[in-house]
């Protein structure tokens, strides 16, 4: 029973822990990145912010080609109408876009005036890529939030597309929700709790059991039939 607390505990460490390691590589959960509008609008084709402010992913899967342009107009990402995924290696989001703060080397491949250069990925219909216009490009707290602990919006943003040869854009916004929205502590102090509550428990079934057991050897009949229960966890 001891291990089982300890492997609970530990459980309790790692929720404490995640949102850092999620901040170093992923998304910041103090900010949100909204679609506010996708122009135009096809029926098959979706749009959806993933890890808070980090990622868009495409579905397309009713038979349309979507273009996705990067930073200097040209073409970046295209799904085809049979769900090819391919992406423009001579376009130069392909690679700022491996890193959240851009901080790459920009290979002499990459020419947005150039040709694209495609090349596939796979055939699902669904990409999923980071787009530095969605997100605050800096570590630091944004100087139009005055109250950490207020929505506030930061800018709207444009990502220009292209649906079956019709350019539009998806339409966002980028919101300050502050650390007091997303925060794990609630959970981290009620698994504590769990953890402490249920060790309480166990040591006051085993003393009752003993204290049955001492009066005169009964089994135990009476007891209602979840102590076993408890006990196992």
């Amino acid at each position: 029973m001891k291990r089982a607390r300890l492997v609970a505990a530990l459980a309790v460490l790692m929720l404490a822990v995640t949102p850092t390691a999620a901040l170093a590589h992923g998304g910041n959960p103090n900010y949100r990145s909204v679609i506010d509008g996708v122009t135009p609008r096809v029926p098959g084709v979706g749009f959806e912010v993933l890890d808070y402010d980090s990622y868009f992913q495409l579905m397309d899967q009713h038979g349309h080609e979507v273009v996705i342009y990067g930073y200097e107009g040209e073409p970046y990402a295209r799904i085809l109408k049979d769900g090819t995924v391919q992406v423009n290696q001579r376009s130069p989001a392909t690679y700022l876009n491996d890193n959240r703060f851009a901080e790459v080397t920009v290979p002499p491949i990459a020419n947005a005036k150039a040709p694209p250069q495609w090349k596939t990925f796979d055939d699902s219909g669904t990409f999923i890529w980071h787009d530095h216009r969605m997100h605050y490009m800096s570590t630091t707290t944004p100087p139009q939030v005055k109250d950490k602990s207020k929505k506030t919006k930061i800018f709207d943003y444009e990502i220009p597309i292209s649906v079956d040869g019709k350019r539009g854009q998806i339409d966002g916004t980028l919101y300050w929700v502050g650390a007091a929205n997303t925060s794990k502590t609630p959970f981290i102090v009620a698994g504590i709790a769990i953890v402490l509550l249920g060790g309480a428990l166990v040591l006051v079934v085993r003393r009752r059991r003993r204290d049955d057991d001492g009066e005169g050897g009964e089994t135990g009949t009476d007891r209602p039939p979840s102590e076993p229960t408890k006990e196992a966890w």
